[in-house]
């Protein structure tokens, strides 16, 4: 008997790489190409195939463990080491003529009659090594009590908070019983159910190699092609690499590339991610070889149909033999997740309209192996969302591009925030026909409400907010303001008081004057002091921004402020007018309200809100007196601002429109 050791191969230069999933166990009989460990990287993740078919007999690593290229992964016995089981493999995978009576005895319902060693027996189904993971729940019942099964049919999925997995059938053979439901939690050892499978002692593993002998007339087909184009002259052959189907999105920046000049690269290896203002997708190589040529590079936009890459291929062998394989190898749902995935761009028509008609779902019960919710997480998609189009409504990485494509093209809602970080946000708000109720009138949101809508999501989201409340006293202020309207070259409000004393606050604060870097370890400090305004219009809400406000005065604020205004009831602000800003006033004064929480404009980190002034009596130690207090909302982003600070700028704002005098200091 001899053994071989399976080593990682080239994984592009990255060292202790971590493995995430073991996809075999001792005692599997497994075929070429077959997925041995899955690896992952802080940049993508990859499955590690078996260079050749046999039996394993040992499995070198764990979960967890780290790898390097030429680390041993598993020891096998190799297909034709001098076993007797393998042995009768070959014979039976060399002797064409009894293949087809086996293959269409194997297709026959009555399966278990098709083995020649007389009768049926009855073994245990238990749970496989799960790393070291205990009690970990189903999520999903993939078969039934009486279901006819091959082997490496999924029977139950598992998942933890690490990753998930498919428990497969050990053998082929009929399910007698299923004694876990959805929703258990097992653990490794646990048996789960029984099967009746055909032979006598040996008949387990004589029943394993059946689903290869089914169609043994396809791997010699395969092995006749191959043979045919080397003796042909299977000379490395250069291929162009062009972008996919963007699902109707024209150039699309380019965010990072994933290989260099010189790179050797799978099928399906990621090449550059594409970022457009509503999602991010990855564009992998359609070949397995060379990279010999990268015609883009970082910041480059691209469209459909563009050459991004030039690889080099060892001839058209690898194409052909996934094309074969496919159809054979429906048991084992993680090797159709890998063999379709060249085959979508060409194979399959139109993912995307298919996706259209697709309901939401529970992202948690959706039937997804490890690298596709990877793949989701990376790429910020709720799997909930996502048709599926493998086996047993499996998602697919194709299913998850084709659905990143249409968000690109704008025919599919982005996924919430929420889901984009952790990949288990709130469910989706339910679709709900209100015509059912009464007349009803769509209308497509406007351009400026959907960029609104989506930046205050976007910092809702990712800002932990707080709302410091207060009141000014402003009698004296009001009285002044009414007192200098005649003087006044233009209408002085409220507003340019605010303006003044919020930039004279900022000085004295200056750890509100300041933005957090995407690190989230960076803080810049500017040296300047630009205030936004928020301007409510028919179409939206607009902030222009008046430009050092700490350096003008109270009339050169107003005249501003009032043509800022008009530009944006008009919409004539220029992008430069709109930029830039270090603190953002609401004010709703004019409208009514006692208070509210405004939602920080990032990447500033405050913001306040100013209310309906209302007179109220105040006492002032010897008696309540009538005084005009205005309310104040300082919403800030706490990780830059503390609630001491917050509550020493807010009454220090109180304190300077109390007294305007302050602001000559």
């Amino acid at each position: 008997m001899s053994s071989e050791i399976i080593k990682v191969p080239d994984i592009g230069g990255d060292t202790d790489v971590e493995i995430i999933e073991i996809a075999v166990s001792e005692g599997d009989v497994i075929e070429p190409e077959d997925t041995l460990i899955t690896l992952e990287s802080d940049k993508a993740s990859m499955d590690v195939p078996s260079p050749q078919g046999g039996k394993v007999l040992k499995v070198l690593v764990k979960e967890g463990d780290t790898v390097s290229e030429g680390d041993g992964i598993v020891e096998i016995e190799a297909e034709g080491g001098g076993d007797a089981g393998d042995g009768e493999d070959e014979t039976s995978e060399e002797a064409s003529s009894p293949a087809p009576d086996e293959a269409s005895a194997d297709e026959a319902p009555a399966e278990p009659a098709a083995a020649s060693g007389g009768g049926t027996r009855t073994v245990d189904i238990k749970v496989p090594d799960l790393g070291g993971a205990s009690d970990v729940e189903i999520i999903e019942v993939a078969a039934s009590e009486g279901d006819t099964l091959d082997a490496e049919d999924t029977l139950i999925t598992l998942e933890s908070d690490k990753a998930s997995m498919d428990v497969p059938s050990p053998h082929a053979g009929k399910l007698v019983s299923l004694t876990v439901k959805e929703g258990d939690t097992v653990s490794e050892g646990d048996v789960i159910g029984s099967m009746e499978i055909a032979g006598e002692s040996g008949g387990g593993e004589v029943s394993e190699p059946a689903p290869a002998a089914e169609s043994p007339s396809e791997p010699e087909a395969d092995a006749a092609p191959e043979t045919s184009d080397e003796s042909a002259g299977g000379e490395p052959e250069r291929k162009e690499v062009r972008v996919p189907d963007l699902g109707g999105a024209s150039d699309v920046p380019i965010i990072e590339l994933a290989v260099a000049e010189g790179d050797e690269v799978e099928a399906e290896d990621p090449l550059i991610t594409l970022e457009s203002d509503k999602a991010s997708m990855d564009v992998p190589s359609p070949h397995k070889g060379k990279l010999v040529e990268l015609k883009v590079k970082e910041g480059d936009s691209v469209s459909e149909g563009d050459v991004i890459a030039i690889i080099e291929t060892a001839g058209a062998k690898p194409a052909p033999k996934k094309a074969e394989r496919k159809p054979t190898e429906a048991p084992s749902a993680k090797r159709e997740s890998s063999d379709d995935k060249p085959a979508a761009p060409v194979g399959r028509p139109s993912p995307e309209a298919e996706m259209a008609a697709h309901k939401p779902r529970d992202g948690k019960l959706v039937h997804a192996g490890p690298a596709v919710r990877m793949l989701a997480r990376e790429l910020g998609v709720d799997l909930g969302l996502v048709k599926p189009s493998g086996p047993k409504d499996r998602v697919l990485k194709e299913d998850v591009h084709a659905y990143v494509k249409q968000v690109m093209a704008g025919q599919a809602k982005a996924p919430a925030g929420a889901a984009a970080e952790g990949g288990s946000g709130i469910p989706p708000i339910p679709d709900v026909d209100f015509s059912q109720f009464g007349e009803v009138e769509e209308q497509p949101m406007g351009r400026l409400m959907k960029m609104g809508a989506t930046n205050l999501h976007r910092s809702w989201v990712n800002l932990p907010h707080v709302t410091q409340f207060d009141e000014a006293d402003i009698t004296e202020l009001e009285a002044f303001r009414k007192s200098m309207k005649a003087e006044a070259e233009a209408q002085l409000t409220p507003l340019p008081f605010l303006i003044k004393a919020c930039a004279f606050a900022l000085r004295k604060f200056p750890q509100f004057n300041v933005s957090l870097k995407s690190d989230g370890e960076t803080v810049v400090h500017k040296k300047y002091v630009h205030i936004g305004i928020a301007v409510d219009t028919p179409d939206g809400l607009m902030v222009p921004v008046i430009r050092d406000a700490d350096q003008k005065s109270l009339i050169d604020l107003a005249k501003e402020s009032v043509e800022l205004a008009g530009k944006a009831q008009s919409k004539k602000l220029k992008r430069e007018e709109m930029t830039g800003g270090c603190f953002t006033i609401s004010s709703l004064g004019s409208i009514g309200g006692t208070a509210f929480t405004p939602i920080v404009n990032a990447p500033e980190v405050a913001i306040l809100g100013v209310s309906k002034s209302q007179t109220k009596p105040v006492w002032d130690g010897q008696a309540f007196q009538p005084r005009l207090m205005m309310p104040l909302s300082l919403s800030y982003d706490h990780r830059a601002v503390n609630g001491a600070d917050a509550a020493r700028f807010t009454a220090f704002l109180g304190q300077v429109l109390t007294d305007i005098r302050r602001l000559l200091l």
